[in-house]
């Protein structure tokens, strides 16, 4: 069956799925449901007949044997109704659990853990007369379903007449059967009638689970712009990211331009990179870097540093080494105490500490 709109040919994304479960929108089969809660009924009758047989055994002996020594009080009568629920509940929530189980199961299977409450939310295009229409007269799916049902019919109803067919020959004997007898025979025969029946909605079932994996996946595709929107959504615009970076690179440079007031020197190269660096023994145990930039942002760094009296020296190795190595607000390696050592010695502010 061809798609219903030719641009979506993209598989659809985990958030796509994801988003499609929370609303309750899963792929699931309802033919394979029928036949699963048909093989529990007739499968769990089986087992359960002897619990059964006793059980009417008693209610009819009682109805029938002891009903002319019966004598009506609302006493009696409610002692009776008692009584007779409590033997159909014996009877019947076994067998009801059991199916309901394997229904419960049959889902779980197809579906998975899901739990929305999407299904139940007031929506007035439920009410929309026109779609309904359309829905029920044009669409695809509804001609699908009644295939399926028509189909349905003819196997449940021929599955009868030809079980019907082959025990002809057996009907004239069963007026010298007992009621056990009859009984059994009643069974065996709709047993078979069942299996019969439930070979070809098997079929079906089995069918409809693919056509109904196959249409969900279908109904799910993504055009090639849709999974490019989900992708700049989860990655992030690259303008807003871009301008995002802009942003972080312009409070950073503020607080690096505030941090520069604080440094004992600044090392330049002369004109491309200047570093900003701060000693003191106890905020760390080596020279920490305040601020660096190259090109225009060094030339801003050495105009912040003379307005504030910071000395500045020229060092091409030691400048060009502390600004590839060294990032903001992390100390000079060892390899570099040295040649920074040589300069903060010279300068007025470390001679008295140098000399003590």
């Amino acid at each position: 069956m061809p798609q219903s709109d030719p641009s979506k040919t993209e598989q659809a994304t985990p958030k796509r799925r994801k988003k499609a479960r929370g609303k309750g929108n899963v792929a699931k089969s309802q033919e394979l449901g029928k036949v699963v809660s048909i093989l529990a009924g007739m499968y769990g009758l089986y087992a359960w007949i002897g619990v059964i047989y006793d059980s009417m055994n008693k209610i009819m002996v009682r109805f029938l044997r002891d009903s002319m020594q019966f004598s009506a009080t609302p006493e009696s009568v409610y002692d009776i109704f008692k009584w007779l629920s409590t033997e159909l509940a014996k009877m019947l929530i076994p067998l009801l659990f059991f199916i309901g189980f394997l229904a419960y199961l049959n889902m779980r299977v197809q579906v998975g853990k899901l739990w929305t409450t999407e299904v139940f939310k007031f929506k007035w295009s439920r009410f929309n007369i026109i779609s309904g229409l359309k829905r029920l007269f044009v669409s695809t799916q509804t001609l699908i379903r009644m295939g399926k049902s028509i189909l349905q019919a003819v196997v449940i109803g021929f599955a009868p007449y030809l079980v019907i067919k082959s025990e002809m020959a057996n009907f004239l004997p069963l007026y010298y059967t007992d009621a056990a007898g009859l009984s059994v025979y009643l069974l065996e025969t709709g047993h078979k009638m069942v299996l019969y029946a439930l070979v070809p909605m098997t079929i079906i079932a089995l069918a409809d689970l693919w056509y109904t994996r196959w249409d969900y996946e279908e109904n799910l595709k993504m055009t090639k712009h849709e999974v490019k929107d989900e992708r700049k959504q989860a990655e992030g615009d690259p303008k807003i990211k871009a301008e995002q970076r802009k942003k972080m690179l312009q409070v950073m440079m503020r607080r690096m331009m505030q941090d520069v007031p604080k440094a004992d020197v600044v090392i330049t190269n002369p004109t491309h990179i200047a570093v900003a660096l701060r000693y003191d023994a106890m905020e760390a145990p080596a020279p920490r870097v305040l601020a660096k930039g190259a090109d225009h942002l060094a030339e801003k760094i050495k105009e912040v540093a003379r307005e504030h009296g910071i000395p500045v020296r020229e060092n091409v190795p030691l400048a060009r080494a502390l600004y590839k190595s060294v990032e903001i607000g992390e100390m000079i390696p060892e390899d570099l105490y040295k040649a920074v050592a040589s300069i903060l010695a010279s300068l007025h502010k470390f001679k008295g500490k140098q000399r003590g």
